[in-house]
C-alpha cells in the first residue's frame, strides 16, 4: 500500500508553494505504489516537505488521504503498509477518550503516538509498515520500518538537506540530487545478488534497517538508526527459553497463530487472493484462507512449458482440493523475456534474483482481479525449508574433522584440472557408474567441492554458499567491500547449532533484502499490496523457540508446517524435492537474449564504462556458450554471475 517520500531543507530557503510542488514531483515518481490518490505538504519556516502516493485498501474515503495530520495537530505522517490489528487499537484508544473521523489504520496510528509516544506505539503495531512522522512540537522528523523489512525505506543527506522515499527514484527526482555509483556496494551486488542492508547503489543513500527508528533534529549532527526490536535477541531467547511442550503442542499453538495472522491480513475493503505454488508454504496460507473464508478464495499461479521449472500442476492440485477460485496462466519464454526491458525501473537498483520475472508475471496476473494478494514467503527461513540447511551442515560433519592443511591438500588437488578437463575425463566413464552418480557437469561440482574443503569454519562455508562471485572485488574496480551482517560476527546471534545460524543470518540478509524486495517490487509496480502471513511477529517469535528437531530431521524440513498441512491437503499433493521458483535464464542466455547479453558484455563497453575487470566477465560468458548438445560437451553454466553483470549493466543503460 501506498509509496512517500519527503525532504527536511535546514537552508529553509524555499516557500511552501516550491517545497511543495518539489514533494508533489518527487511523489509522482511513485505512481505505481499509489495510483488511487495523492498529496504532499509543506512547512517552509521548518523546511520540511511529505509527499504520498495511496493504493486504496482500508477506508477508501477522503478521510484516508495523506499526509494526514493528527487530531491534536501536533504529528504529521506519510505511511506506506498496514497495520493489521488497528481495528483493536483503535479500541483501546477509544476507551482512552480519542475519537476518529474515518476508519484508517492511519488515524489510528497517529492517536497511538498521541496516546503512547512512538516507541511504545510502534511496539503495538502488527503489521508491515515504513512511514516519516514530523513531531511539530518537538521539531524532530522520525523515519521507522517494520521489524522484518517488508516495506523499504532509503534516505540520504545532499548537503542540508535529508532526502527519503519508498524507492530510490523518489529521492532521484529532488531537484539538486547528485551521487556517484558506489563500486563498494557494487562488490556487494555481484557476491550476494542484491545489495545488503543499509548500502544503496548511491554513495551517501542508504537503506532503513528493519525494525529500526532513526531520529533527526535538523542539526549538523547526524543520527544513527535506533532498534525497537531484535531479531537476534528474539532468536537468543529462543534457546534459552526454547518451547517445552510436545510436538502435538507445538502444532497447536503454531496453527492458531497461523489462523489468527492469516485472518488480520483477510481484512481488507478492496478485493483479495493469494499466490499459490503448490508448495508447502504457500498452500499452507491459502489453506487457512479457505477454511476463514465463505467464498472460495481467488488464487493464482504462473505456469511455464519447461517441465523442470514448472509448479503449476502441483499449485492447481492443491487448488482443487481446497476448493479455490484458481487462476492459472502458462508463460511462454517470449513473454517472460518481455519483462527484462523493465525490471532497471521496476527494482530501481541493481537486482539480480532471476525469480523476479515469474514474480512480477504472477502479480500482474493477480492485479487483474484482486488488489491484495497472499503469499507465503518467510516459511524457509523460519522453518528450515532451503537445501544449505541440510547438505550444508552435513558435509561439514563428514569433512570437518579433517585438519585444515589436508583439507586445503584435496581442493588443490581438485582444481589442478579446469571444469572442462574433469567434465571430459567423466564423460569417458559415464556409463561405467551408477546412476546416482552421474551429474551433469561433475566438473563445476568438483570445484565446488574444493571450495567448501577450503573453508576455514562452517560459517565461512555458509557464507561461500550464499556467494556468487567469490571474489567481487577484483571485478570491480576501485573497490572493497564493506562489512555486512554475514561478516560482521558481532551481529551474530549466539546459537548452539550451524543450521540454526544459517536460518538466523537467512531471516535477517537474505529475506529483507532479497525475497521481501522482490516481492515489493513486483507487486507494487502493478499497484498490487502483498502481505506475509508468515512475518506476523508474534509467529517469529514463537518460530524461533522451536527445537531445531521440530523443524528439521533426516527426511527434510518444515516438519511442524507439514503436520499442519496435511490435515488440510493429502500428503502426496505436497511432498516433493524443492523447486524453488526460476526461470531458464542459462538456456535464454545462450539463445533468445544472446545479441542482447553480448551487447552488454562487450568488452570494448566494459572497458568504456570502467566499472568492471572485463576479463573475467569474458571468460565466463565464453565458458558458458562454449559446448552444445551437437558437439558432445557438456556446457558450463554460469546464469547467476552472469545475470548479476547483465542486470548491472541493464541498470546502467537505464540511467542514462
Amino acid at each position: 500500500m501506498c509509496g512517500i517520500t519527503g525532504f527536511w531543507d535546514t537552508s529553509r530557503q524555499k516557500s511552501a508553494l516550491d517545497m511543495q510542488v518539489i514533494a508533489q514531483k518527487m511523489s509522482e515518481t511513485l505512481l505505481h505504489r499509489g495510483p488511487d490518490d495523492g498529496g504532499a505538504w509543506a512547512d517552509a519556516a521548518a523546511g520540511i516537505a511529505l509527499g504520498h502516493r495511496r493504493l486504496g485498501i482500508v477506508d477508501l474515503s477522503p478521510q484516508g488521504h495523506q499526509p494526514m495530520v493528527s487530531a491534536n495537530g501536533r504529528y504529521i505522517i506519510v505511511f506506506n503498509g498496514e497495520i493489521y490489528n488497528f481495528l483493536d487499537l483503535r479500541r483501546e484508544l477509544e476507551r482512552l477518550g480519542h475519537r476518529f473521523r474515518g476508519g484508517s489504520d492511519t488515524e489510528v496510528m497517529l492517536a497511538a503516538f498521541t496516546e503512547w509516544g512512538l516507541q511504545q506505539a510502534v511496539q503495538q503495531f502488527n503489521g508491515m509498515f515504513a512511514f516519516a512522522l514530523w513531531d511539530c512540537q518537538e521539531r524532530v522528523l522520525h523515519l521507522c520500518r517494520d521489524r522484518l523489512g517488508e516495506k523499504p525505506l532509503y534516505y540520504g543527506w545532499m548537503g542540508k538537506t535529508l532526502l527519503f522515499g519508498s524507492e530510490l527514484k523518489a529521492l532521484k527526482a529532488y531537484p539538486h540530487f547528485h551521487s556517484e555509483i558506489n563500486r563498494d556496494a557494487l562488490a556487494l551486488f555481484l557476491r550476494h545478488n542484491y545489495i545488503p542492508t543499509p548500502y544503496s547503489i548511491y554513495q551517501g543513500i542508504y537503506k532503513l534497517p528493519p525494525a529500526t527508528v532513526l531520529t533527526w533534529n535538523g542539526s549538523e549532527t547526524r543520527s544513527s538508526p535506533i532498534p525497537y526490536w531484535s531479531a537476534k535477541q528474539i532468536a537468543e531467547s529462543g534457546v534459552t527459553n526454547s518451547f517445552a511442550g510436545s510436538e502435538a503442542e507445538a502444532a497447536e499453538k503454531l496453527e492458531a497463530l497461523l489462523q489468527e495472522a492469516v485472518k488480520l491480513r483477510m481484512v481488507a475493503d478492496v478485493p483479495l487472493g493469494a499466490f499459490l505454488s503448490g508448495g508447502i508454504d504457500s498452500s499452507t496460507i491459502v489453506a487457512m484462507m479457505q477454511r476463514v473464508s465463505s467464498q472460495p478464495v481467488k488464487t493464482f499461479t504462473i505456469g511455464f512449458y519447461e517441465n523442470s521449472y514448472n509448479e503449476a500442476a502441483y499449485a492447481k492440485a492443491v487448488a482443487q482440493h481446497l476448493g479455490t477460485d484458481h487462476t492459472e496462466l502458462y508463460v511462454t519464454p517470449e513473454e517472460a523475456l518481455a519483462v527484462i526491458p523493465k525490471l532497471p525501473t521496476l527494482y530501481d537498483e541493481p537486482f539480480s534474483d532471476s525469480s523476479q520475472i515469474p514474480t512480477f508475471l504472477v502479480s500482474q496476473l493477480a492485479r487483474g482481479q484482486v488488489t491484495v494478494a497472499l503469499s507465503g514467503d518467510g516459511g524457509d527461513e523460519l522453518f528450515g525449508g532451503y537445501n544449505r540447511y541440510f547438505w550444508g551442515s552435513k558435509i561439514w560433519q563428514l569433512i570437518g574433522w579433517i585438519p585444515s592443511t589436508v583439507r586445503q591438500f584435496a581442493g588443490d588437488a581438485l582444481t589442478s584440472l579446469s571444469p572442462d578437463k574433469w567434465n571430459q575425463a567423466f564423460s569417458h566413464i559415464d556409463s561405467l557408474l551408477p546412476a546416482q552418480l552421474q551429474h551433469p557437469n561433475p566438473g563445476d561440482k568438483l570445484h565446488k567441492l574444493a571450495e567448501i574443503l577450503a573453508m576455514p569454519n562452517p560459517d565461512a562455508m555458509y557464507r561461500g554458499l550464499v556467494s556468487h562471485w567469490k571474489n567481487p572485488e577484483v571485478l570491480v574496480i576501485g573497490s572493497r567491500e564493506p562489512s555486512t551482517v554475514l561478516t560482521d560476527s558481532l551481529n551474530w546471534a549466539h546459537l548452539p547449532s550451524f543450521i540454526q545460524r544459517m536460518m538466523y543470518l537467512d531471516t535477517v540478509s537474505y529475506l529483507p533484502d532479497d525475497i521481501l524486495v522482490k516481492v515489493d517490487r513486483a507487486t507494487m509496480g502493478v499497484a498490487l499490496e502483498a502481505r506475509v502471513p508468515m512475518l506476523d511477529h508474534r509467529l517469529v517469535e514463537f518460530a524461533l523457540r522451536l527445537p531445531l528437531s521440530m523443524k528439521i530431521n533426516n527426511s527434510g524440513g518444515k516438519r511442524l508446517l507439514r503436520k499442519i498441512l496435511c490435515k488440510y491437503v493429502p500428503r502426496n499433493l505436497i511432498e516433493r524435492p524443492k523447486m524453488g521458483f526460476g526461470v531458464p535464464i542459462d538456456r535464454w542466455l545462450r539463445g533468445s537474449l544472446r545479441d542482447w547479453a553480448e551487447e552488454l558484455l562487450s568488452s570494448e563497453r566494459l572497458q568504456r564504462e570502467g566499472f568492471f575487470n572485463h576479463q573475467p566477465i569474458r571468460q565466463k560468458w565464453k565458458e558458458h556458450l562454449d559446448g552444445d548438445d551437437s558437439d558432445g560437451l557438456r556446457q558450463r553454466n554460469w546464469q547467476y554471475y552472469l545475470w548479476d553483470i547483465l542486470m548491472f549493466q541493464s541498470w546502467l543503460d537505464a540511467q542514462y
